[in-house]
């Protein structure tokens, strides 16, 4: 009885067990269909995540971002950009069953269970990368069950439709790392300064730690939670095998930051600007590849800093630097400080129009080169002269006479640009000018044609503007489209069409812009050939401006000093306060570049050989009979000092000077020749002894002027 008895027990426990399974399975498939009946009306989230516009330089290399819309670091990244170390950790810490389940780790999710009924706490999660970028971009709590069966739900829709890759791309860019901190990019160059191409295993496990806590654990308010919370994932990496007992044992010793690292901010003027003016490829991601080259952007922002510091307050400094072959622009520094408002550093000094003061002479040289005016080895007068009513000077408000054109190019001097200006004509420096790209501000008082005084700085021109004018001198002429932005293919071949079209206009005559060349390199004759840096300065009136322009066989730099108000600032000059940021320029861009070789064409010859027209540069009165010579010092009758000492010091050379005459000029002391000057106005006199002397000049047409002196 007893046996049947617990016969019978056993099959009622068999059947109820069997019930049971049954239930489990009936259970089981309800809530499979239940499942899937959710997820076939279920719409998978997006993946698509609004991420900062970045500007990269020519490498790739970040030169700038910006914040999204609601004011978040969230700078692209995909996983092949991603240190493999970290992506080891991550998935083994967070996901370990990543590529092998479905959106949803069942094993996970029961361990996670488990713990929570028995310890009742939560000890572990269960959630895998798939259901944490659902609530990422679902902004879903982590403590809702309604919450978590949304996760659940949206995870294995999502998996249904994207494959991994692209998930795992999208936690890279969406993981909250503290603060207005998103994604693993903006993380790493925040709290290391790197990009997470290349990480420690203290770094990589720090940035797997934040996003579990990343308030919590930010390490610039709770440093040693965050230690806590790395050197727990660099023990799990060890577990696994990822990292050895030292290398684990190193990363727990490395220092945990403590602040947060400003974000690259190279060339900001330039690419606020560009972005601002660019539209946007997509609502994703917004990309701009520009031709600088960001370390040396870095290097001639440092030096604009340093040479600022050394000059005047609230004088700033601005510098743009391309390759002219090219004409991709490779540096761009706006001012001295973007954040200096003492100097206006927000000011944009490469597109403000200025007083190109002495810069643009060489443009007229070249002009006149071109229509057979001159040549480098013409002569030239530099005298006081009239043209209309302008009257100009030089700098030193002195004059050196009979000149060659190249030693007037040289010394910058003024009479012999505006003669050569006014047989050129303003209107076609302004045609070419044109030609090169810039757009001439004329003064709004004037009214009629440009007059002379253009040659002089009397217009204005922006940093841009003139350095792509001197590319194009140094292109042999032709003119340079200076750009910032990298261009894909179909648009360089467009570009390159219309650099064919704009070979029929010429800036210059190839032979022309080598003559500048020769000179402003600073060789004495055409047949010496100079590896130098061809240069030219510019001071405009009133010390507003101070300008160097310069270039070599491949590169074009042009410096601006000033203040950003237009402010006078005495003593300011292009050779003082520019001329040594250029050299310094073209010492930080690397080995210099030879200039070319002359073309054809070139005339080597001196004064003497060159045929007679140009031999000398004719103005008005070459040939209708210039004034005589005068002895403008010393004046007639005159008493001049020579001892200046006790009786029996040697007696002083007394300075002569003439004015109008044509040379060269033959000096005379009591009827003796004393000196024959070919060109100069000014002549040295060492007399025997004092006394009475009649001093006499003759000039090149036979007539004279003397004075008489007494010489104490």
């Amino acid at each position: 009885m007893l046996e049947g008895a617990k016969f019978s027990q056993i099959k009622r426990s068999a059947a109820w067990v069997a019930i049971g399974l049954v239930g489990l399975v009936i259970l089981a498939m309800g809530g499979w269909l239940l499942i899937e009946r959710t997820l076939s009306s279920a719409e998978p989230v997006s993946l698509e995540v609004p991420c900062s516009p970045v500007v990269l330089d020519r490498n790739g290399r970040l030169l700038r971002a910006f914040t999204v819309a609601d004011g978040r670091w969230r700078l692209p990244i995909s996983r092949g950009e991603v240190d493999p170390l970290y992506l080891q950790m991550l998935l083994g810490y967070e996901d370990r069953r990543f590529y092998a389940h479905s959106g949803v780790d069942i094993r996970a999710l029961a361990r996670a269970a488990w713990q929570m009924l028995r310890h009742r706490r939560i000890v572990s999660g269960g959630s895998t990368l798939t259901m944490q970028v659902v609530r990422l971009r679902l902004g879903l709590a982590t403590g809702s069950f309604d919450d978590k069966w949304r996760q659940l739900i949206g995870a294995l829709a999502l998996e249904r439709h994207v494959d991994k890759g692209r998930v795992l791309d999208a936690y890279l860019n969406l993981a909250p790392f503290g603060g207005n901190l998103e994604g693993v990019r903006a993380a790493a160059l925040a709290w290391f300064g790197r990009e997470p191409a290349r990480l420690t295993p203290a770094q990589a496990a720090l940035l797997v730690a934040l996003p579990q806590a990343p308030e919590q654990r930010r390490p610039d308010r709770f440093p040693e939670a965050a230690r806590r919370g790395r050197d727990r994932v660099l023990a799990r990496a060890e577990a696994l095998g990822l990292i050895d007992a030292d290398a684990a044992a190193a990363a727990r010793r490395e220092p945990i930051p403590t602040k947060r690292r400003p974000f690259p901010l190279l060339a900001p003027h330039l690419t606020r600007r560009l972005v601002a003016s660019a539209p946007v490829a997509s609502a994703v991601a917004d990309e701009h590849r520009l031709t600088l080259n960001a370390e040396l952007q870095q290097r001639l922002e440092a030096l604009a800093a340093e040479q600022a510091a050394r000059l005047p307050d609230a004088v700033s400094v601005a510098l743009l630097a391309a390759d002219y072959r090219s004409g991709e622009v490779l540096a761009s520094v706006g001012s001295a400080d973007l954040l200096d408002r003492e100097r206006d550093g927000f000011v944009d000094m490469t597109r403000a129009p200025r007083s190109p003061g002495s810069t643009l002479k060489p443009m007229i040289y070249g002009l006149a080169f071109e229509l057979g005016l001159a040549h480098p080895e013409s002569l030239i007068e530099d005298r006081p002269s009239a043209f209309g009513g302008y009257v100009p000077e030089n700098f030193d408000r002195g004059f050196q006479g009979t000149v060659t054109v190249r030693s007037a190019l040289q010394q910058s001097l003024n009479v012999p640009a505006v003669t050569l200006l006014e047989r050129v004509g303003p209107a076609r420096l302004l045609a070419r000018l044109r030609r090169a790209g810039a757009q001439p501000a004329l003064p709004a008082a004037a009214s009629g044609p440009a007059g002379l005084a253009i040659g002089l700085g009397g217009l204005g021109l922006t940093l841009k503007e003139l350095v792509a004018l001197y590319a194009a001198i140094a292109n042999g002429g032709q003119p340079v489209h200076l750009r910032e932005r990298l261009v894909a293919q179909d648009d360089a071949a467009a570009q390159r069409r219309d650099a064919a079209d704009r070979s029929a206009n010429p800036v210059l005559e190839e032979r022309a812009a080598w003559y500048l060349g020769s000179i402003l390199s600073g060789a004495g004759r055409l047949d010496q050939h100079s590896d130098g840096v061809a240069i030219k300065t510019g001071t405009s009136y009133g010390y507003r401006d101070a300008w160097a322009l310069g270039y070599d066989g491949a590169h074009v730099v042009g410096v601006w000093a000033g203040r950003s108000d237009g402010a006078a600032v005495p003593g300011l000059t292009g050779g003082d306060a520019a001329v040594p940021i250029l050299r310094h320029a073209f010492a930080r861009i690397g080995k210099q570049v030879p200039l070319p070789g002359p073309p054809n064409g070139v005339l080597f010859a001196s004064t003497a050989q060159l045929p007679r027209p140009l031999q000398r540069v004719a103005d008005e009165t070459t040939e209708s009979g210039r004034e005589g010579p005068a002895i403008a010092f010393p004046p007639d009758g005159a008493r001049i000092d020579l001892v200046g000492g006790s009786a029996g010091s040697n007696v002083q050379a007394l300075v002569l000077k003439v004015r109008n005459g044509r040379p060269p000029f033959l000096w005379l002391a009591n009827g003796v020749p004393i000196a024959r000057e070919p060109y100069a106005r000014v002549a040295r006199w060492q007399p025997d002894g004092t006394g009475f002397a009649t001093i006499a000049v003759v000039d090149a047409d036979g007539r004279s002027s003397q004075v008489s002196v007494e010489l104490q």
